[in-house]
């Protein structure tokens, strides 16, 4: 007779665990370039990294996608300036003193005219090394929840655009920024839009000039994330509601065979 063999089925080890663990290592491999990257201040190839690990692990998308961890501007100012310096310590220095010189004429040209007009109180400028700031407060520009720029502003938006033509070598980044009080209309669902209609708004003043590049203007909007003030309080409130107008100058004394860099900004004040 034939012998009778038993079937046994095939024990399997379950191998399922090894998907998440290759997806770890993956992750682990990925934090490991990004710190080193990020340890290396290049920006553009950091920038690159991250584009590629997005489009790698998260189709595009992903808690990578936030690039901005350097401040941008600020940061390429720096380096462009320590790369001047390096190169003719010299020349960095004349073309700092020049630049500061600009910023003082052009601090007097606005003083001169805020002085004329009677606008101490609502307008107020302020120059260091690599800035010049103007604030005007916000019951200036706008009445409160609009976004339209008030008729007796606009004078003061064709003056300050009129200087401007003056200096033609500045970037201008006009800037909005509210209280953080919430705002919920049938314009304006948030302080964001708020903030960002109001410096597209002022901004436009300064286009209605002919005399104007409008390749060197920017406008962004900020809402309440960028006080200047406590909210606790109506004074303070007052003064987070603005608009800042930012002027870069870039520093391209000499060619390093990169594009030139911005170095001062001006900010001007207005709000909700």
């Amino acid at each position: 007779m034939p012998k009778k063999h038993k079937q046994h089925d095939e024990e399997h080890m379950d191998e399922t665990w090894l998907i998440p663990y290759a997806d770890l290592l993956t992750l682990l491999l990925a934090l490991f370039i990004v710190l080193f990257a990020s340890s290396n201040i290049d920006i553009k190839k950091y920038d690159q990294l991250i584009i590629s690990l997005n489009s790698a692990f998260n189709s595009g998308s992903g808690m990578l996608e936030f690039t901005s961890a350097f401040p941008r501007d600020q940061d390429k100012a720096t380096d462009s300036t320590k790369e001047v310096e390096e190169k003719d310590p010299d020349e960095a220095k004349a073309v700092t003193e020049s630049q500061l010189m600009d910023l003082e004429k052009l601090k007097k040209e606005l003083d001169r005219y805020i002085a004329n007009r009677g606008l101490q109180s609502e307008v107020e400028t302020n120059l260091n090394r690599n800035q010049l700031m103007i604030t005007i407060r916000d019951h200036a520009l706008f009445d409160s929840g609009s976004a339209e720029v008030k008729e007796s502003a606009r004078e003061l938006g064709v003056a300050i655009s009129e200087i401007l033509v003056n200096y033609p070598d500045y970037e201008i980044v006009v800037s909005g920024h509210t209280d953080n009080r919430p705002i919920h209309t049938a314009e304006f669902e948030s302080n964001w839009d708020l903030s960002t209609k109001r410096a597209v708004n002022f901004m436009k003043i300064f286009l209605e000039n002919p005399d104007q590049n409008p390749g060197r203007f920017h406008a962004a909007g900020y809402g309440e994330y960028r006080p200047i003030d406590t909210n606790e309080t109506a004074e303070g409130r007052a003064k987070n509601r603005r608009v800042e107008i930012s002027i870069f100058k870039y520093t391209d004394a000499v060619d390093t065979g990169n594009e030139p860099q911005p170095s001062y900004q001006i900010r001007t004040d207005s709000g909700s």
